[in-house]
């Protein structure tokens, strides 16, 4: 003979805590895993320290002055009259595009000048330059 518990009547739950906390380390891991892909544009230069610097979020364009006055553009070595033709071509396809300059503390201070103004004379006017944060 069966005895009746009422145990048999009781429905299927999914308990909801486990899964969260699931759910919630799936979502750390892949975080992590993003942000550890992560790699940086540009060529390794010394950057010349500064203590207002500040912190821009937006996608950019780097232009790059090594130490021995090489001009590239994103990693790509760039003539100084060709320069401001293909940033104005970047800059159509992306409005929002910010331009850094970043110069090796090394290079000499007449290249950078001429080509901010090579940019300034095609029309870009917001133009930064790259520097490093002082630590205090």
């Amino acid at each position: 003979m069966r005895i009746k518990t009422g145990y048999e009547n009781r429905r299927a739950r999914i308990e909801l805590l486990p899964m969260i906390d699931v759910v919630f380390l799936l979502l750390v891991f892949f975080i992590y895993a993003m942000l550890s892909m992560v790699t940086h544009r540009g060529l390794r230069v010394e950057l010349p320290a500064s203590a207002t610097a500040q912190v821009d979020k937006r996608r950019f364009l780097s232009i790059t002055i090594t130490a021995g006055n090489r001009i590239l553009l994103q990693e790509a070595v760039v003539r100084l009259d060709d320069l401001a033709g293909r940033v104005l071509a970047m800059k159509r396809r992306e409005e929002d595009l910010a331009v850094f300059i970043r110069g090796d503390a090394r290079a000499d201070l007449g290249v950078a000048l001429e080509v901010l103004d090579r940019l300034r004379a095609a029309g870009i006017h917001e133009v930064s330059f790259e520097a490093q944060g002082r630590i205090k």
